[in-house]
């Protein structure tokens, strides 16, 4: 008996520490654990493997109270997981309605293919969604508006513009500093895919025409029938009925701007000739002869919240912008709660577990992206989805990718419903080069370790600025996606206006950039331009955070003189002054 208390009282403190570690280095098995306040500091190398075993106990061996806990947080994350859904449509919506009139004056038939590239990112940008710009495309090409070697460039663009989404996303997790890193790092993974696929098959197409060759011979013996019926997702049934009862746009607008006629034949010139609405009698879609950018529900005939009787376009685009507004506000709030709720669900878990879990093979996880694009008709969607997960080290960089690419198959089958829908041999090309183009780039890029290291390690280094630069991603946005597609959009320009003053002048304004770009790449990498840019963010970094704490540093220091006030016995300057004045009176 006397042997075998000590073992007791020296067993029972170890359990109780155990219980209380939040650190990788205080557990005997060097594990960590989700919650753990070095969580972000464990890299992809330093996981160990856990077992399928464990992952099945872990995820499946609970009490009832636990069982309680975990079907209570899955429900409130399908409540956040639903109507953050609900915002990026909102988001999506709004953003056609805004951009629409714009973003379809973008497309015509003389542009090169620089020009091409460029009006598909803006044009994306523009209506938030890959998917509706490549509709369009198609949507033109079988109207002979424009034609396939131009639109073959437009989607290529679309292919880039569509990472947005993922990328405003990544910006809700702006106050989490190690969050932030991940998540951004996750949303570029995507946009530096697709830089680097249009950077090398854009001038290959150029030069080649590899992608209208291969498409022109498969659809050699196509022939041309009648249109098909358009196919929606089942998302699309899940969440559009609550979106079309605030707002609905309607993309005929945008189509019909692109084109410079409507489907009866009349020339459109701009959104102005749909305005102003015209209703006769009960507002409904059957009434309204002619509506603006918002439109009302096809399938109910309703019309919604935001839609007006005699509304104009500057009203129909305010209206637009209030929701966008929404969007973005039910987007935060859904993300910061679908963030909370998941790091309760998996506090204390593993990283083992986890990365056992989330780390499926490459064709697998692209199969994945693939069919879950496909069935909620939007790689923004699975892409935006995916990335808080990055952001809170659910899933790694390295899975994200293949997911992604994925996505960016699957969103081609929107084109491909399209142009059966609309029934033309020419469509089906575009759609089919569109498809061609993703697989190329991922045979390219994925398959072999050190081409998939190149977008993986960009997307490192842009998640690492977010770190000296909080604002990073807002800039990364604004630059990337809207001021150089319009400066080389509008250098373009100046080649195709038959005028031999314009042309000198583009060339003059290339030489300059041209110039600019190589100085810069030259006193970044030999005059020790990475280094000092880096101490120049980490300057303003510490001097926005010492002008931050200031005014507690204050108080604290005023509390601090206080205190040794007190301790030594000294008086204020103004007591000592007020004890003269008594002795000289």
């Amino acid at each position: 008996m006397a042997d075998t208390e000590p073992v007791e009282e020296i067993e029972a403190p170890e359990k109780d520490v155990s219980k209380n570690v939040n650190s990788r280095k205080d557990r005997p098995t060097h594990s960590t654990h989700f919650g753990d306040q070095d969580f972000f500091d464990e890299t992809t190398d330093e996981i160990g493997d856990a077992t399928w075993a464990e992952v099945c106990q872990t995820c499946c061996s609970h009490d009832a109270q636990e069982w309680a806990y975990i079907l209570f947080g899955l429900s409130l994350g399908l409540f956040f997981l639903y109507f953050f859904l609900v915002g990026l449509e909102l988001l999506g919506t709004a953003a056609k309605i805004v951009g629409g009139c714009t973003a379809g004056s973008l497309f015509g038939d003389d542009t090169n293919p620089f020009s091409g590239l460029m009006i598909g990112i803006l044009a994306t940008v523009m209506v938030q969604s890959s998917s509706t710009t490549t509709s369009i495309i198609v949507t033109l090409v079988g109207a002979n508006v424009v034609e396939v070697k131009a639109a073959i460039y437009m989607v290529m663009g679309a292919n880039i513009g569509t990472s947005v989404t993922n990328t405003i996303v990544a910006m809700g997790q702006m106050g989490d500093g190690n969050q932030l890193e991940r998540a951004f790092a996750g949303a570029t993974v995507h946009d530096m895919f697709n830089f680097l696929a249009v950077g090398i098959l854009l001038p290959v197409e150029a030069a080649t025409g590899f992608l209208y060759r291969i498409t022109e011979a498969m659809t050699k013996n196509a022939e041309e029938g009648d249109k098909g019926e358009k196919w929606a997702g089942p998302l699309k049934k899940i969440v559009s009925p609550l979106v079309a009862r605030i707002i609905v746009a309607n993309k005929k607008v945008i189509q019909y701007v692109a084109a410079g006629e409507d489907g009866d034949g009349n020339t459109i010139d701009s959104c102005d000739s749909f305005y102003p609405v015209q209703c006769n009698g009960t507002v409904n879609k059957e009434n309204c002869g002619r509506v603006g950018l918002i439109g009302c529900d096809k399938e109910t005939g309703r019309c919604p919240f935001f839609f007006s009787n005699n509304a104009t376009q500057n009203e129909d685009q305010v209206s637009g912008g209030v929701v966008l507004f929404l969007s973005l506000v039910i987007l935060t709030i859904c993300l910061v709660g679908l963030v909370t709720v998941l790091q309760k669900l998996l506090l204390g878990m593993s990283t083992r577990v986890i990365y056992k879990a989330t780390n499926l093979p490459g064709i697998v996880s692209i199969i994945i992206g693939c069919l879950v694009t496909l069935l909620v008709q939007s790689s923004s969607i699975t892409t935006s989805t995916l990335t808080p997960l990055v952001g809170m080290g659910v899933i790694q960089l390295e899975a994200m990718l293949p997911m992604t690419l994925g996505a960016n198959i699957g969103t081609t089958f929107t084109g491909l419903l399209a142009a059966l829908v609309s029934g033309k041999v020419a469509a089906l090309q575009v759609a089919l080069a569109h498809l061609f183009f993703n697989i190329t780039g991922i045979l390219i890029f994925y398959p072999i370790p050190f081409m998939r290291n190149i977008p993986l390690s960009a997307a490192r280094n842009l998640g690492k600025a977010t770190r000296v630069f909080r604002l990073f991603p807002i800039v990364y946005i604004l630059v990337c996606f809207i001021f150089i597609p319009l400066l080389f959009l509008g250098l373009s320009s100046l080649y195709t206006q038959d005028s031999k003053g314009y042309t000198v002048l583009g060339i003059f304004i290339t030489i300059i950039m041209v110039s600019i770009v190589v100085y810069s790449l030259f006193w970044y990498k030999k005059k020790n331009g990475a280094s000092k840019l880096y101490d120049c963010l980490i300057r303003r970094q510490n001097r926005t955070q010492t002008y931050k704490d200031l005014p507690d540093d204050i108080e604290y220091l005023k509390a601090e003189v206080e205190r040794l006030k007190g301790h030594t016995g000294l008086e204020d300057e103004e007591d000592k002054e007020g004890d003269v004045e008594v002795v000289s009176s």
